[in-house]
């Protein structure tokens, strides 16, 4: 996997295919290989770039310039940069859509079509906020993902229904089982600080293209119910999809539904 020195640590990402340029955005405590139901198909008429971000999959860890979702944007345009690549299509899950709009709204010109997924660009509710610090608090103090916490994780980003036990949800949990001390102190905790203390972006929403915009969700998505989704079309003005039997993960939990709706909407002009 290639990779790229930026603020001093090292940006792994994947570069495959060919063509009109999009940049996928990986969600919080995940890492590039979500992507690879999507990857498949995109690869065959697009070039996609895929980068592991910090302290997630084969980066390093996070810089300590970064201290907002902003700096995630800035550094996504540095390596866009160093690729030649002048303008994309963007498409961000969870933490992916936090820092992907930010980018889309501050750097209108390098931003095409944007997917924002099972994201929201408003303040987290203060009880929500307070509770998800509060599990932060413990991951730094225990510096592991504990059988505890693991408990807690894993089932917010699945459908409520979702079997714990199939593939895809035992190895997410392994993955968050082997992530080291430092890695969790160093951009696994401050990381989701800054999603969780996120500032309020709606009312630079309207900034967008509505044409060129598409927010998705999963119909179960836990922590970024359908009504955010709903909002940010109706600010935006653009069209939305809730994803059939799917949670926080929707485009790993429905597949198919969701690479032929990111086909569609590419391609449409």
């Amino acid at each position: 996997m290639p990779q790229l020195i930026i603020d001093g640590q090292a940006l792994h990402y994947t570069d495959q295919g060919s063509g009109e340029v999009i940049l996928l955005a990986h969600g919080y405590l995940w890492d590039q290989r979500m992507w690879v139901p999507q990857l498949q198909a995109l690869k065959e008429h697009y070039r996609v770039i895929a980068p592991d971000l910090w302290g997630h999959g084969q980066s390093g860890q996070c810089p300590t310039n970064v201290r907002e979702l902003a700096d995630l944007g800035r550094q996504a345009l540095t390596l866009l940069d160093h690729l030649g690549i002048e303008r994309c299509n963007l498409i961000g899950l969870s933490m992916g859509g936090m820092w992907g709009a930010r980018l889309a709204v501050d750097a209108p010109e390098r931003i095409d079509r944007l997917v924002l997924m099972d994201t929201y660009l408003g303040p987290e509710d203060e009880p929500s906020r307070q509770y998800y610090f509060s599990l932060l608090q413990q991951l730094e103090d225990e510096g592991t993902m504990t059988q505890a916490l693991l408990d807690i994780v894993v089932p917010i980003y699945f459908h409520p229904e979702a079997d714990l036990h199939s593939p895809l949800c035992r190895a997410f949990r392994a993955t968050l089982a082997a992530l080291p001390a430092a890695t969790v102190r160093r951009s696994i905790v401050p990381l989701g600080r800054m999603i969780f203390g996120r500032q309020d972006l709606r009312d630079r929403l309207g900034r967008l293209n509505p044409d060129k915009t598409l927010v998705m969700c999963g119909d179960h998505d836990i922590p970024r119910p359908p009504h955010e989704t709903l909002e940010m079309a109706r600010i935006i003005g653009c069209s939305h999809v809730l994803v059939p039997d799917a949670g926080h993960m929707a485009n790993l939990e429905n597949p198919g539904c969701v690479t032929d709706t990111l086909l569609s909407f590419l391609a449409s002009r």
